[in-house]
């Protein structure tokens, strides 16, 4: 959750809702916004689970988080020629300028939207606040746009660009076991 609902020690800090964020009417726009852009862009399939509402994040996939891993697959190739996931996110840039939204292509199927600020570098103000010196980050979508860019060039942490959790690994032991 990207430290909107934060624990330190076991004891409950605080919790941030994009619900409560947002406001019913402006969430109910852009859901039902959502739908009908799906209901209009034709795929080679659709499944279902489009938009996922998280306590953070709305995450919204063209395709359906229902699919089979075959079927992923098959829609981030589409994806990568063909740009849905852009132009859709480009769309309600343009749709919900001015509300304070930031979306962020991640994954294969799908892309996150959420809180100005709401990004992957809220949890750092928690850790700060325990006086950590370095921090290292280590994330696969590190290009701008992509859900882990602004943690991995934030000034407040070592950004480390990787492709697979093995890779991780490696990094992680090259770095802090030798």
């Amino acid at each position: 959750e990207n430290g909107l609902v934060a624990y330190k020690d076991g004891s409950f800090l605080s919790r941030q809702s994009i619900q409560s964020h947002m406001g019913e009417d402006v969430l109910q726009e852009f859901i039902n916004y959502c739908l009908t852009y799906i209901a209009k862009i034709r795929l080679p399939k659709k499944r279902g689970t489009f938009i996922e509402f998280r306590n953070g994040m709305i995450n919204v996939s063209p395709v359906g988080r229902s699919c089979s891993q075959e079927e992923r697959i098959e829609f981030y190739e589409l994806d990568k020629k063909e740009g849905i996931r852009e132009k859709f996110v480009n769309d309600l840039r343009r749709e919900f300028a001015g509300k304070g939204l930031t979306f962020s292509i991640g994954g294969q199927i799908s892309f996150d939207v959420f809180p100005e600020g709401w990004d992957k570098r809220y949890c750092l103000k928690h850790v700060e606040e325990d006086g950590l010196k370095t921090i290292h980050f280590f994330g696969d979508k590190t290009m701008p746009g992509g859900n882990d860019y602004e943690i991995f060039t934030d000034s407040r942490t070592i950004g480390h660009s990787v492709t697979s959790p093995e890779e991780t690994m490696q990094l992680c032991e090259k770095l802090f076991l030798h």
